[in-house]
């Protein structure tokens, strides 16, 4: 013996916390810096709104409501089925528009949001996939926001072909200088305009606008990638996770028609009927008369009816067709 004690070595603060992390049953690190804002904004916004949202003038709550469209549009016409899919393209005065209305959403980054949903159909529901819905509700609806990637899900992004948005200048620029953008178009103009126009109480504009309508918007979207994921049915292929939500498509403007889309993600309208609440696809259609949106693609009703007979549920189509026609 060598008369010394053996010295154990230290264990530092990040090997504690990640031990915790693991009693706590989460697979991946927790981002915790991000983990804790999540929180304290929702925090904070019950306890804002619940001293300042009223009373409310009318045109605040109006104005909230078309904050709340315009800033869904940018991520359902936009970056989901404009720039992630490409299922129809646009004019340039179109993209700005977009671009606008997404900022005004408050989200990650146009390229992060692209790269992760492309990653997400690719990939879809395995552990590759960013919100992967078999690790459960919370982490595909919030929890994924608050962890760290894990090492798939990063090398499937690397491998990502993102050369389209890498390639537009406009939009490079839209994502270096993203988080200003974000800042100006989601919380200070949305907030500072109602109080300049019809002199809503400031605390109240922050209420409507940088809680109520941004939070509603927030979660409706996160929705898409947790309950379209586990609740709803299967008509077109019973062999993938994604399910038909009307409940998800009312909010998010026809985005809850989730295993239509994944089963034909081309499709501009993600949507197998006409929906009087898929405003985003009244929208393109609109901005089709006006010449702003045009090649818009779409599923035949011969593909769209031989996949729901081969791998569908048996949940009826909107639009069958007879034996002698799908003949």
């Amino acid at each position: 013996m060598s008369g010394k004690e053996d010295i154990k070595p230290r264990t530092s603060i990040s090997e504690i916390i990640r031990g915790f992390e693991k009693q706590l049953g989460f697979k991946n690190e927790i981002k915790w810096s991000t983990a804790i804002l999540i929180i304290l904004y929702h925090v904070l916004a019950v306890y804002w709104c619940y001293h300042y949202a009223l009373p409310v003038k009318w045109q605040t709550v109006l104005y909230a409501t078309v904050m709340y469209i315009l800033s869904g549009y940018g991520i359902t016409g936009g970056a989901h089925r404009l720039w992630t899919h490409k299922s129809y393209k646009a004019t340039l005065p179109l993209k700005l528009f977009y671009l606008v209305c997404f900022a005004a959403a408050g989200q990650n980054t146009l390229y992060q949001w692209v790269r992760d949903h492309r990653v997400h159909h690719k990939y879809s529901d395995t552990e590759a996939d960013p919100h992967n819905a078999n690790r459960g509700l919370f982490f595909s609806h919030i929890g994924w926001l608050m962890m760290k990637k894990n090492s798939q899900v990063k090398q499937r992004g690397k491998e990502m072909d993102m050369s389209d948005l890498e390639a537009d200048p406009i939009l490079r620029f839209y994502n270096k200088y993203f988080h200003y953008f974000k800042l100006m178009f989601c919380y200070i103009l949305p907030t500072t305009l109602g109080v300049w126009l019809w002199g809503e109480e400031w605390k109240c504009a922050v209420a409507w606008q940088c809680f109520i309508r941004f939070l509603s918007m927030f979660h409706s979207e996160l929705t898409v990638n947790s309950l379209a994921h586990a609740y709803g049915y299967k008509p077109y292929n019973k062999n993938i996770v994604p399910r038909e939500n009307r409940f998800v498509a009312t909010c998010t403007f026809g985005e809850g028609w989730h295993n239509y889309h994944h089963a034909f993600p081309f499709d501009y309208k993600a949507a197998e009927h006409f929906d009087a609440f898929n405003l985003c696809t009244t929208f393109i259609n609109g901005f089709k008369w006006l010449g702003w949106a045009y090649d818009l693609r779409e599923a035949t009703p011969q593909m769209i009816n031989g996949l729901a007979k081969r791998l569908g549920d048996g949940t009826p189509l909107h639009y069958p067709l007879d034996e002698q026609t799908d003949n």
